[in-house]
């Protein structure tokens, strides 16, 4: 990306620092002075459902959808269109169908006390909470490699050695941020995230197609032109290809963006944060309206990038294209706009990781160490402690991950915690609100089992390895053709989560449905 003259550094480095200071104080402001885990958490549940769903647009949209999605667009066409720009607004359509009313009615703080109802809380809190972890730290991992993406060049820093120290400045605001204030202060945070994404995003939309008289047949020829390949651009097997190890990938890609969603721990999470399953079912539509207007915006600006910039130009500049969306900014607005843009891209970096690490926090502290450890004896007081520290060291450890994969797009990294959310905690979510017959045995299977195979699959395949591209380019142990397991690993979480309650003789957990359905039918949250 052009970098910005000396004389431009200090007024761009002065903006972020009243925004970093501004979001500090904000966290500060809404603290409470008594923090229960019920507080600390999902904010005693009393959000309205506008505002709540207004907030999950906010944890939802990331830095992938503004900087990475837009990128791949500009670079992949209609490949980079569909899975990444459809596959948000159709996954609401799916939470909001099958899970958002019943998981808040049986749920309570995570995913494992929605588990613990009707079955044995010990063994499920355990294997949700590391399932949350990991989904967390992969989700977590992204959004830090979008961060540094973005501001070490903005700010006029060069090298591999600028961007990592812009990452851990941004961690050490995360864990302060959350640690601070919690729910509340992440909310805030989203809300006004929420805002500045949509605000920013539209008005440079908008600039995009006065450019093009407002045609969007002219923007759609003039980026085939800029591409570099033709009409090609406009159609399927740019980025994928045209065999069927391909397709498989392509489809793969989709499944996973489409039913992770569901089971994304921060996202569940939130569901919790207003007082009734009705509220919660209107949280997801606002939510699902606010996307399908951000994807609109995001796939012009995708479009406005290979139009204005070139596609060889923004792979010249970050061959995973994560600079897309800064660089039509640079180019159309000039410094003021690309300041701005970097503005929003900042703030949704932060709303979103701050949500992430409350939901990992959450699962340290309420599930491994209040239900498993303590078996639910540990003072509210303590388990708050106990969040506090897990905020800290979640975010050192999200953080040190992030050095390493500074090179890798950002939507890719996404779509592997999408992918993992949707082998090991959907299938497990929607057998326990709606199979009489799951047990316990089969909720272990289906978590551990959908999380391993996620795990390895994505290990062994040619994301890690054995391509240029890959995250350890020098190796070569890619066993697995696909860059995304879903289509694999979906399967197998559903299948093992059969298998283990029809193997299981020891207990009738089924049974237990009958209070499930009850309170699914109540629509309030009995704590």
């Amino acid at each position: 990306m052009a970098e910005l003259v000396a004389s431009e550094h200090f007024p761009v480095f002065t903006v972020f620092t009243t925004f970093v200071s501004s979001a500090l104080f904000l966290a500060i402001w809404v603290t409470s002075d008594r923090v229960t885990p019920g507080d600390f958490y999902i904010s005693d549940g009393r959000l309205t459902p506008a505002h709540n769903g207004i907030a999950l647009f906010g944890g939802y949209m990331s830095a992938a959808t503004l900087l990475g999605s837009p990128g791949l667009v500009a670079l992949a066409g209609y490949d980079g269109i569909f899975p990444y720009l459809l596959g948000p607004v159709v996954a609401w359509i799916v939470i909001m169908l099958l899970v958002a009313e019943p998981f808040h009615s049986t749920g309570r703080f995570t995913i494992g006390d929605c588990l613990a109802r009707r079955l044995r809380p010990r063994p499920v809190h355990a294997a949700a909470g590391l399932a949350t972890l990991v989904v967390s730290l992969m989700y977590l991992v992204a959004q830090l490699v979008g961060a540094g993406a973005l501001a070490a060049p903005i700010l006029g820093f060069t090298g591999s050695g600028a961007q990592k120290g812009i990452v851990a400045a941004l961690g050490v605001l995360m864990i302060l941020y959350v640690v601070i204030g919690g729910m509340r202060a992440t909310t805030l945070v989203q809300l006004v995230k929420a805002a500045f994404l949509l605000g920013g995003g539209l008005f440079l939309a908008f600039v995009v197609m006065s450019r093009f008289g407002w045609n969007p047949a002219g923007l759609l020829r003039k980026a085939a032109d800029q591409s570099g390949v033709g009409d090609r651009f406009l159609q399927p097997g740019l980025r994928f290809g045209d065999d069927v190890v391909s397709k498989v990938d392509s489809l793969s890609l989709q499944l996973a963006l489409l039913l992770g969603a569901a089971g994304l721990p921060h996202l569940l999470m939130r569901l919790g944060a207003v007082p009734t399953a009705r509220a919660a079912r209107g949280s997801v539509q606002w939510a699902g309206l606010l996307t399908l207007v951000f994807c609109l915006t995001a796939g012009v600006l995708g479009l406005g990038a290979a139009a204005l910039v070139g596609s060889g130009t923004i792979a010249e500049d970050n061959p995973t294209g994560n600079t897309a969306t800064l660089l039509l900014a640079e180019l159309v607005g000039g410094p003021f706009l690309l300041t701005l843009i970097s503005c929003v891209v900042f703030t949704t970096i932060l709303a979103v990781v701050a949500g992430v690490v409350l939901a990992a926090s959450t699962a340290l502290a309420h599930d491994l160490y209040q239900a498993v450890l303590k078996r639910g004896t540990a003072s509210e007081k303590r388990e708050v402690i106990v969040a506090r520290s897990a905020v800290v060291l979640i975010g050192l450890i999200a953080t040190a991950l992030s050095m390493y994969a500074q090179n890798i797009n950002i939507s890719f990294l996404v779509g592997l915690a999408f992918a993992v959310a949707a082998s090991a905690i959907l299938p497990v979510l929607l057998y326990n609100l709606y199979w009489r017959g799951f047990t316990t045995r089969g909720a272990t299977w289906s978590i551990y089992g959908g999380l391993l195979s996620s795990v390895l699959l994505v290990v062994f395949s040619p994301a890690v390895s054995g391509d240029p591209a890959a995250l350890l380019p020098d190796s070569d142990f890619a066993l697995f053709p696909l860059h995304n397991p879903a289509v694999l690993s979906i399967p197998i979480g559903f299948l093992l989560g059969w298998l283990g309650s029809f193997l299981d003789t020891s207990e009738r957990d089924g049974a237990d449905i009958a209070e499930t359905r009850n309170r699914i039918l109540a629509g309030v949250r009995t704590r």
